[in-house]
């Protein structure tokens, strides 16, 4: 499936883990139930972990300054679980590395999710790239704090007033 990063399709360098099947060499993905056994191999690829909605974050606290990639699970787009994962990631433990999201989630989304401190989304296949493009670039002002280097508008714009 086509990996958007900052607005346009990018290369995927990344393996996953398939269950029972011995970890590949090179960049993987592992889930985080193989997680120790990515950490144990020393093949010299990067290593990531994917997330499922019902994973704590927190239980990444001491692996990620090893992790090179974060990827959050989007069951359905109406479960906003994985924007909050991201947000945690960014803010509570301070992941500096690459936060990816995958799964169900529709267009639209796709600003608010780098707002939350994802970098790349698996779009569908057979989508259209323009789409998420347009996605990217038609929304340019939001009321909520984001951890993008802008400046809040609205109700979030009260912290820059002086008392």
């Amino acid at each position: 499936m086509p990996l958007f990063e900052k607005g346009r399709i990018i290369e995927d360098s990344w393996q996953v883990a398939q269950d029972e099947q011995p970890l590949p060499d090179g960049d993987v993905l592992v889930p985080l139930s193989r997680l120790a056994e990515g950490l144990g191999r020393n093949d010299g690829g990067r290593l990531g972990v994917v997330l499922s909605v019902g994973d704590r974050v927190e239980d990444l606290a001491t692996a990620l300054p090893r992790l090179d990639l974060v990827c959050l699970t989007f069951p359905i787009f109406r479960d906003g679980r994985p924007f909050t994962q991201a947000r945690a990631l960014r803010e509570h433990l301070h992941y500096k590395g690459v936060v990816r999201v995958d799964g169900h989630f529709l267009p639209d989304q796709y600003e608010f999710l780098l707002r939350c401190g994802a970098d790349q989304v698996v779009i569908p296949e057979g989508s259209d790239p323009a789409v998420w493009q347009d996605a990217h670039t038609r929304f340019t002002i939001a009321y909520q704090p984001s951890l993008l280097d802008e400046r809040p508008q609205g109700l979030g714009f009260r912290r820059w007033l002086s008392a």
